[in-house]
């Protein structure tokens, strides 16, 4: 009887075919609890002792603590990871925006230009005028 059992590891395709799902399984189950602890991290509506206490669960009892944060909190996940994808992007595009004026400075020449304009307006006295300009060439 013994001799009619059969094996994966009988058939060596087979065996590297476990081996491999395996190894991907182990893989997957470390996202997902990375991705919770960096969740538990992000999320602001969250006290410090409901974090900690989260952390240690899921740390502790890893299987089971995942289970029931994806159970108790997994609908908000994906709507804590938007808001975060659209806090980065208001970042960049602020920057971008940032480094753009600032890249398009303008010449003293120009400067110059307005302040005219803003003395022969009337907006600014002479001694104004002669400050700004002072201000500007220096």
């Amino acid at each position: 009887m013994a001799g009619d059992l059969v094996l994966a590891y009988d058939y060596p395709v087979l065996g590297a075919f476990w081996t491999v799902m395996w190894i991907f399984l182990w893989i997957i189950w470390l996202m997902l609890l990375f991705r919770i602890i960096v969740d538990i991290f992000r999320d602001h509506e969250m006290s410090g002792w409901a974090k900690t206490a989260w952390l240690i669960f899921v740390l502790i009892v890893p299987f089971l603590g995942v289970l029931v944060y994806v159970i108790a909190r997994g609908n908000q996940m994906g709507k804590r990871e938007i808001r975060h994808a659209q806090e980065q992007q208001a970042a960049v595009d602020t920057y971008i925006r940032e480094t753009a004026d600032a890249g398009g400075a303008k010449s003293q020449a120009d400067e110059l230009a307005k302040l005219s304009e803003l003395k022969a307006k009337g907006d600014l006295s002479e001694a104004e005028f002669q400050a700004a300009k002072e201000k500007i060439l220096h």
